[in-house]
Protein backbone atom coordinates (compact mmCIF):
# COMPACT_ATOMS: atom_id res chain seq x y z
CA UNK A 1 0.00 0.00 0.00
CA UNK A 2 2.99 2.35 0.31
CA UNK A 3 2.55 5.48 -1.82
CA UNK A 4 -0.73 4.20 -3.25
CA UNK A 5 -3.58 6.69 -3.68
CA UNK A 6 -6.52 5.18 -1.84
CA UNK A 7 -10.11 6.45 -1.79
CA UNK A 8 -12.12 5.32 1.23
CA UNK A 9 -15.82 6.20 1.34
CA UNK A 10 -17.75 6.37 4.58
CA UNK A 11 -14.45 7.41 6.15
CA UNK A 12 -15.76 9.66 8.92
CA UNK A 13 -16.41 6.81 11.36
CA UNK A 14 -16.54 3.07 11.92
CA UNK A 15 -15.00 0.64 9.46
CA UNK A 16 -14.22 3.36 6.94
CA UNK A 17 -12.27 5.45 9.42
CA UNK A 18 -10.40 2.42 10.75
CA UNK A 19 -9.53 1.40 7.18
CA UNK A 20 -8.29 4.89 6.36
CA UNK A 21 -6.08 4.95 9.47
CA UNK A 22 -4.64 1.53 8.66
CA UNK A 23 -3.88 2.44 5.04
CA UNK A 24 -2.20 5.64 6.21
CA UNK A 25 -0.07 3.67 8.66
CA UNK A 26 1.13 1.57 5.72
CA UNK A 27 2.31 4.65 3.85
CA UNK A 28 -0.65 5.20 1.54
CA UNK A 29 -2.11 8.53 0.50
CA UNK A 30 -5.68 8.36 1.77
CA UNK A 31 -8.68 10.28 0.46
CA UNK A 32 -11.38 10.53 3.13
CA UNK A 33 -14.90 10.65 1.68
CA UNK A 34 -18.21 11.18 3.49
CA UNK A 35 -20.91 13.81 3.85
CA UNK A 36 -19.43 15.11 7.13
CA UNK A 37 -17.39 18.05 5.84
CA UNK A 38 -16.25 19.44 9.21
CA UNK A 39 -15.48 16.03 10.70
CA UNK A 40 -13.51 15.01 7.62
CA UNK A 41 -11.45 18.20 7.81
CA UNK A 42 -10.48 17.40 11.42
CA UNK A 43 -9.63 13.81 10.55
CA UNK A 44 -7.49 14.93 7.63
CA UNK A 45 -5.44 16.98 10.11
CA UNK A 46 -5.00 13.91 12.31
CA UNK A 47 -4.30 11.20 9.73
CA UNK A 48 -0.92 11.49 7.97
CA UNK A 49 -0.94 11.75 4.17
CA UNK A 50 -4.71 12.20 3.97
CA UNK A 51 -7.06 14.69 2.37
CA UNK A 52 -10.78 15.26 2.81
CA UNK A 53 -13.15 15.27 -0.17
CA UNK A 54 -16.76 15.56 1.08
CA UNK A 55 -19.36 13.85 -1.10
CA UNK A 56 -22.80 12.28 -0.78
CA UNK A 57 -22.35 8.82 -2.23
CA UNK A 58 -26.08 8.53 -2.94
CA UNK A 59 -25.77 11.25 -5.60
CA UNK A 60 -24.05 10.26 -8.82
CA UNK A 61 -22.95 13.78 -9.73
CA UNK A 62 -21.18 14.15 -6.37
CA UNK A 63 -19.45 10.80 -6.79
CA UNK A 64 -18.20 11.84 -10.21
CA UNK A 65 -16.99 15.19 -8.90
CA UNK A 66 -15.19 13.51 -6.02
CA UNK A 67 -13.29 11.08 -8.24
CA UNK A 68 -12.31 13.82 -10.67
CA UNK A 69 -11.04 15.97 -7.81
CA UNK A 70 -8.88 13.10 -6.56
CA UNK A 71 -7.55 12.32 -10.03
CA UNK A 72 -6.78 15.97 -10.71
CA UNK A 73 -4.89 16.25 -7.42
CA UNK A 74 -2.85 13.02 -7.55
CA UNK A 75 -2.93 12.24 -11.28
CA UNK A 76 -3.67 8.62 -10.37
CA UNK A 77 -6.02 6.40 -8.34
CA UNK A 78 -4.72 3.05 -7.13
CA UNK A 79 -7.31 1.82 -4.63
CA UNK A 80 -11.03 2.28 -4.03
CA UNK A 81 -12.74 1.04 -0.87
CA UNK A 82 -16.51 1.45 -1.23
CA UNK A 83 -17.60 1.41 2.39
CA UNK A 84 -20.30 4.10 2.69
CA UNK A 85 -23.74 2.69 3.37
CA UNK A 86 -26.75 2.56 5.63
CA UNK A 87 -28.95 -0.24 6.95
CA UNK A 88 -32.68 -0.59 6.43
CA UNK A 89 -34.84 -3.01 8.43
CA UNK A 90 -38.38 -3.70 7.28
CA UNK A 91 -40.79 -6.53 6.58
CA UNK A 92 -40.97 -7.14 2.84
CA UNK A 93 -44.69 -6.32 2.80
CA UNK A 94 -43.96 -3.00 4.53
CA UNK A 95 -40.93 -1.78 2.54
CA UNK A 96 -41.22 1.93 1.85
CA UNK A 97 -40.40 2.53 -1.81
CA UNK A 98 -38.76 5.94 -1.26
CA UNK A 99 -36.57 4.63 1.56
CA UNK A 100 -35.66 1.57 -0.49
CA UNK A 101 -34.65 3.79 -3.42
CA UNK A 102 -32.44 5.91 -1.15
CA UNK A 103 -30.70 2.86 0.34
CA UNK A 104 -30.28 1.45 -3.17
CA UNK A 105 -28.69 4.70 -4.35
CA UNK A 106 -26.28 4.85 -1.40
CA UNK A 107 -25.44 1.17 -0.92
CA UNK A 108 -25.37 -0.02 -4.54
CA UNK A 109 -25.63 2.70 -7.19
CA UNK A 110 -23.04 4.84 -5.40
CA UNK A 111 -20.38 2.13 -5.31
CA UNK A 112 -21.09 1.21 -8.93
CA UNK A 113 -20.73 4.84 -10.01
CA UNK A 114 -17.48 5.16 -8.07
CA UNK A 115 -16.15 2.02 -9.73
CA UNK A 116 -17.10 3.30 -13.17
CA UNK A 117 -15.25 6.54 -12.50
CA UNK A 118 -12.00 5.03 -11.18
CA UNK A 119 -11.70 2.13 -13.60
CA UNK A 120 -10.49 4.26 -16.57
CA UNK A 121 -7.64 5.64 -14.44
CA UNK A 122 -6.71 2.16 -13.25
CA UNK A 123 -6.74 0.84 -16.82
CA UNK A 124 -4.48 3.68 -17.92
CA UNK A 125 -2.08 2.92 -15.05
CA UNK A 126 -2.15 -0.80 -15.81
CA UNK A 127 -3.27 -1.80 -12.32
CA UNK A 128 -5.72 -1.10 -9.52
CA UNK A 129 -7.61 -2.62 -6.60
CA UNK A 130 -11.22 -2.23 -5.51
CA UNK A 131 -12.96 -3.64 -2.46
CA UNK A 132 -16.69 -3.19 -2.02
CA UNK A 133 -17.93 -3.64 1.54
CA UNK A 134 -21.00 -5.85 1.64
CA UNK A 135 -22.32 -7.49 4.83
CA UNK A 136 -22.63 -10.85 6.50
CA UNK A 137 -26.41 -10.58 6.02
CA UNK A 138 -25.87 -10.87 2.27
CA UNK A 139 -25.03 -14.54 2.97
CA UNK A 140 -28.14 -15.23 5.04
CA UNK A 141 -31.92 -15.10 5.00
CA UNK A 142 -33.05 -13.13 8.05
CA UNK A 143 -36.49 -11.70 8.84
CA UNK A 144 -36.63 -7.88 8.62
CA UNK A 145 -33.34 -7.75 6.67
CA UNK A 146 -34.82 -8.22 3.19
CA UNK A 147 -34.26 -4.72 1.78
CA UNK A 148 -30.73 -4.26 3.12
CA UNK A 149 -29.55 -7.83 2.56
CA UNK A 150 -30.84 -7.91 -1.01
CA UNK A 151 -28.94 -4.73 -1.90
CA UNK A 152 -25.77 -6.00 -0.23
CA UNK A 153 -26.07 -9.31 -2.08
CA UNK A 154 -26.47 -7.39 -5.33
CA UNK A 155 -23.29 -5.47 -4.48
CA UNK A 156 -21.47 -8.77 -4.02
CA UNK A 157 -22.65 -10.07 -7.40
CA UNK A 158 -21.68 -6.83 -9.15
CA UNK A 159 -18.27 -6.97 -7.49
CA UNK A 160 -17.52 -10.55 -8.50
CA UNK A 161 -18.77 -9.91 -12.04
CA UNK A 162 -16.52 -6.85 -12.33
CA UNK A 163 -13.65 -8.97 -11.07
CA UNK A 164 -14.02 -11.34 -14.02
CA UNK A 165 -14.44 -8.48 -16.49
CA UNK A 166 -11.40 -6.54 -15.27
CA UNK A 167 -8.84 -9.25 -14.55
CA UNK A 168 -7.39 -8.81 -18.04
CA UNK A 169 -6.64 -5.20 -17.08
CA UNK A 170 -4.78 -6.19 -13.90
CA UNK A 171 -7.53 -4.66 -11.76
CA UNK A 172 -8.61 -6.78 -8.80
CA UNK A 173 -12.12 -6.43 -7.43
CA UNK A 174 -13.12 -8.01 -4.15
CA UNK A 175 -16.11 -8.00 -1.84
CA UNK A 176 -15.84 -7.90 1.95
CA UNK A 177 -18.38 -9.40 4.34
CA UNK A 178 -17.99 -7.81 7.78
CA UNK A 179 -19.72 -9.37 10.75
CA UNK A 180 -21.55 -7.32 13.43
CA UNK A 181 -19.12 -4.54 14.28
CA UNK A 182 -18.84 -2.19 17.23
CA UNK A 183 -19.73 1.00 15.35
CA UNK A 184 -22.70 3.36 15.05
CA UNK A 185 -24.10 1.37 12.12
CA UNK A 186 -27.03 -0.10 14.06
CA UNK A 187 -27.79 3.26 15.63
CA UNK A 188 -28.01 4.85 12.19
CA UNK A 189 -30.00 2.02 10.58
CA UNK A 190 -33.40 3.04 9.21
CA UNK A 191 -36.06 0.94 10.92
CA UNK A 192 -39.60 0.34 9.74
CA UNK A 193 -40.02 -2.48 12.25
CA UNK A 194 -40.20 -2.23 16.05
CA UNK A 195 -37.09 -3.26 17.94
CA UNK A 196 -37.94 -5.96 20.51
CA UNK A 197 -37.33 -4.88 24.08
CA UNK A 198 -33.84 -5.77 25.20
CA UNK A 199 -32.53 -6.05 21.63
CA UNK A 200 -31.49 -2.45 21.09
CA UNK A 201 -27.88 -3.56 20.62
CA UNK A 202 -26.83 -5.82 17.71
CA UNK A 203 -26.49 -9.45 18.63
CA UNK A 204 -25.59 -12.71 16.93
CA UNK A 205 -24.12 -16.14 17.55
CA UNK A 206 -20.64 -14.69 18.13
CA UNK A 207 -19.30 -11.54 19.83
CA UNK A 208 -19.15 -8.45 17.60
CA UNK A 209 -15.88 -7.39 15.99
CA UNK A 210 -14.07 -4.10 16.36
CA UNK A 211 -13.88 -1.70 13.43
CA UNK A 212 -10.12 -2.19 13.48
CA UNK A 213 -10.53 -5.94 13.00
CA UNK A 214 -12.81 -5.40 10.00
CA UNK A 215 -10.38 -2.86 8.55
CA UNK A 216 -7.51 -5.30 8.91
CA UNK A 217 -9.46 -7.88 6.92
CA UNK A 218 -10.27 -5.35 4.19
CA UNK A 219 -6.66 -4.20 3.83
CA UNK A 220 -5.42 -7.79 3.81
CA UNK A 221 -7.88 -8.43 1.00
CA UNK A 222 -6.59 -5.44 -0.94
CA UNK A 223 -3.02 -6.63 -0.57
CA UNK A 224 -3.73 -10.26 -1.45
CA UNK A 225 -6.29 -9.62 -4.18
CA UNK A 226 -8.85 -11.98 -2.68
CA UNK A 227 -12.22 -12.26 -4.41
CA UNK A 228 -14.22 -12.63 -1.20
CA UNK A 229 -13.06 -11.35 2.16
CA UNK A 230 -14.83 -13.04 5.04
CA UNK A 231 -14.59 -11.61 8.54
CA UNK A 232 -14.64 -15.19 9.88
CA UNK A 233 -14.23 -18.63 8.35
CA UNK A 234 -17.67 -19.79 9.56
CA UNK A 235 -19.26 -17.26 7.21
CA UNK A 236 -18.11 -19.27 4.20
CA UNK A 237 -20.62 -21.94 5.18
CA UNK A 238 -23.43 -19.41 4.71
CA UNK A 239 -22.83 -19.09 1.00
CA UNK A 240 -25.94 -21.10 0.18
CA UNK A 241 -27.89 -18.09 1.47
CA UNK A 242 -30.62 -20.08 3.13
CA UNK A 243 -29.58 -20.06 6.78
CA UNK A 244 -30.25 -17.68 9.65
CA UNK A 245 -28.21 -16.93 12.74
CA UNK A 246 -30.74 -18.62 15.00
Amino acid sequence: MKDKVCIVTGASSGIGLATARLLSSKGAYVVLVSRSKEKLAKLADEIPNSMAVPADMSKAFEVKRMVKEVADHFDRIDVLVNNAGIGYDAFVEKIDADTFHYVFDLDLAGPVTAMQQVIPYMKKQGAGAIVNVSSAVALMILPNNGPYASIKRALAVVSLTAREELKKDNITVGVAYPYITLTNFEKNTIRDVPVPEGEEEPHGPFPPDTAEYAAQKIVQGLESGEAEIFAHDWMKQRMSGNQSTS
